[in-house]
């Protein structure tokens, strides 16, 4: 049995996160699951390679609020079933959109959820199982660190298409991984091994075939054995130094400090009691 959290069942009772209603059971399922302090977001769309669409954007959606919500979650997984972790956007699903819809309900939307997973509290974990390639690689970098399996290889094919790349491949991946690397991916196609991933600080750690899923719970267990509150912290402010979020890291790190202090229990008291504060600076 999984602890925390409770997902909905899905309308095919799978106990899966699902998109819109009416949609096929595999169109955006998304599992969540809590054991203990360690949740696992799961890609469940294996017929499809993992490919997203606005059902599993919606999920990962939700998947994103009820951890926010659960605060004995201390660190998050993302996972893949099947043999490939995300091979990208579903073409089907944004090929025939009109370019307003394009950029608004798919480009922007994706970028919410993206923003979404790499701003939560608990740091956050991608288990690569297979190849990354285009938004797959894209979801990969929201995490805070990477595991992939040795034979995993990923890439930002999107300009082969005609396309660029939307969901952060030329804004968080220039911040987390540097420009070259990501010229090499978005302009002249170029993928890369594990290993050549690893070497140029696209992933943390290679592993062996079929082990990115238990080396990421290994990991995860050593993170949420450390001090939980300082864990988040950290990862906030290393958030901020990347330049992401620094205004609200700013402002939260500034609240929690405040939030513990006398003045602030005198000024919610005075308020409560209709008078004037009698601040001492403590």
């Amino acid at each position: 049995m999984h602890a925390g959290l409770s997902v909905p069942a899905a309308a095919d009772g799978t106990g899966s996160v699902s998109g819109a209603a009416g949609t096929a059971p595999d169109a955006g399922a998304v599992d969540l699951s809590v054991d203990g302090t360690i949740a696992i977001i799961r890609l469940q769309r294996a017929a499809k390679r993992n490919a997203l669409n606005v059902p599993m954007l919606q999920a990962l959606d939700d998947c994103c609020q009820q951890i926010e919500a659960d605060q004995t979650v201390r660190v998050v997984i993302l996972a893949a079933a099947g043999k490939v972790f995300c091979s990208g956007g579903d073409i089907g699903a944004w090929a025939q959109l009109a370019p307003a819809a394009f950029a608004y309900q798919w480009v922007r939307y994706g970028h919410r959820v993206f923003d979404k997973l790499a701003g939560l509290r608990p740091p956050l974990i991608a288990a690569l199982g297979g190849p990354a390639f285009g938004g797959g690689l894209e979801l990969a970098a929201t995490a805070d660190l990477r595991v992939a399996e040795r034979d995993v290889s990923i890439g930002l094919p999107e300009t082969g298409l005609g396309m660029v790349p939307g969901w952060s491949g030329t804004q968080r991946m220039v911040r987390r991984f540097g420009a070259p690397v990501v010229r090499r991916m978005a302009l002249g196609g170029e993928s890369f091994t594990a290993d050549e991933a690893l070497a140029l600080g696209l992933v943390d750690r290679v592993v062996a075939p079929g082990e990115a899923l238990d080396a990421a719970r290994s990991w995860a267990q050593q993170i949420a054995a450390r001090g939980p509150l300082a864990v988040q912290a950290a990862k906030l402010m290393i958030a901020a130094a990347e330049g992401e979020a620094a205004e609200s890291a700013i402002e939260a790190m500034a609240g929690a400090v405040v939030a513990q202090s006398q003045d602030l229990r005198e000024g919610v008291t005075a308020f409560r009691e209709k008078r004037a504060p009698e601040f001492g600076g403590e």
